[in-house]
Formats: structure tokens, C-alpha cells, sequence
């Protein structure tokens, strides 16, 4: 099986705009953009899933482990999520750790999303690796 590693992009939506009015829309926004995120990451639905071909190695059970602890991650604090995007994370399983990284593309996957907020033009893309491949 091949699995292609798309590039890491980052749409940052913290510190846009300033006022009250802007805050609350970025703020919104943020919410939607964490909202869409924790669907891809606890369901693996609505979006894409890659893993690395250090991660396709692994044996079928320690894989099945990692994708597990994926699902259920919610260990979100300011250093992991300073944008509160809920856009990655890592996990240890056995003794390896592992990085998770939400990236937000168009839906032709050329591009980076224009609205990571919206759902109707972003494909979300969840990519799961070895601490080591990053």
C-alpha cells in the first residue's frame, strides 16, 4: 500500500482582527475549527486519515493501539494547543511516542483551505507518525 504524505500546513486563525465584534467571530470561529477538528480525530470520519509508512509497520495490534489512542485523546493544555484548534497532539503506546497534526487543504487537496471553519471547502487531513519521521 502507498500512502502519500501531504505537506504540513498551518492556517492560524489566533490574533486575526481586533475589537469586541472580531473577537467574538474569531472566537466562533476558533470553536467551529475545534468543533470539526475533534470530529475528524474521535470518529476518523469527515476527512482523511494518513499514517506514515513507520506507523504502516507496526504490527497489526500495536497499530490498532496507536489508532485507538488517537481516538480517544482530549489531553488539550496551552502548550499543546495554543490556538485551541485541537489540531494535534501525541501519544505514547508501549515505550514509542507517536504525533498526531490536523492540516486543513482545499478540496482538491492543492492548496490550503481558505476557511479551515468551513466544512463544505476543507478537507481535513489527520496524519499520524512516529516521533522520529517528524
Amino acid at each position: 500500500m502507498t500512502v502519500t504524505i501531504l505537506p504540513t500546513l498551518h492556517a492560524s486563525g489566533a490574533g486575526e482582527g481586533s475589537g469586541s465584534v472580531m473577537a467574538t467571530a474569531s472566537s466562533s470561529k476558533d470553536a467551529r475549527i475545534r468543533e470539526l477538528n475533534d470530529e475528524l480525530r474521535a470518529t476518523f470520519s469527515s476527512g482523511r486519515v494518513m499514517l506514515t509508512s513507520g506507523v504502516q509497520a507496526l504490527e497489526e495490534g500495536s497499530r490498532a493501539e496507536l489508532l485507538r489512542a488517537v481516538l480517544e485523546f482530549d489531553d488539550f493544555t496551552p502548550a499543546n494547543d495554543p490556538y485551541g484548534e485541537h489540531d494535534f497532539g501525541r501519544v505514547v503506546v508501549g515505550d514509542q511516542g507517536y504525533f498526531w497534526k490536523i492540516d486543513y487543504y482545499d478540496n482538491d487537496l492543492q492548496y490550503q483551505s481558505p476557511d479551515p471553519g468551513e466544512a463544505t471547502i476543507t478537507t481535513r487531513v489527520l496524519t499520524i507518525m512516529r516521533e522520529d519521521e517528524y
